[in-house]
């Protein structure tokens, strides 16, 4: 977490701002306390669309082969 004072905070908020979407929190101190915290918003999920979903996938073949026996296969047969 990086603790800056008002003033740096003012001078350089484009900056910070720069890095809080990257995923740093920045803590602006007043007189040497922390008196507000600058962190990213995180993006709400989507919803999923369950009929849309179970359209899309129910024309798809069935695959016998568990998920592991299939990534297996693939590392041996150096198909990746």
């Amino acid at each position: 977490m990086k603790k800056l004072n008002l003033a740096d905070v003012k001078t350089h908020l484009s900056e910070l701002v720069t890095e809080v979407e990257a995923g740093e929190t920045v803590q602006i101190l007043r007189l040497g306390k922390p008196v507000a915290q600058l962190t990213a918003i995180e993006a709400p999920l989507k919803p999923i669309d369950l009929d849309w979903l179970i359209s899309v996938t129910e024309d798809m073949p069935y695959q016998e082969q568990s998920a592991g026996e299939f990534i297996r296969e693939m590392r041996d047969n150096e198909r990746y």
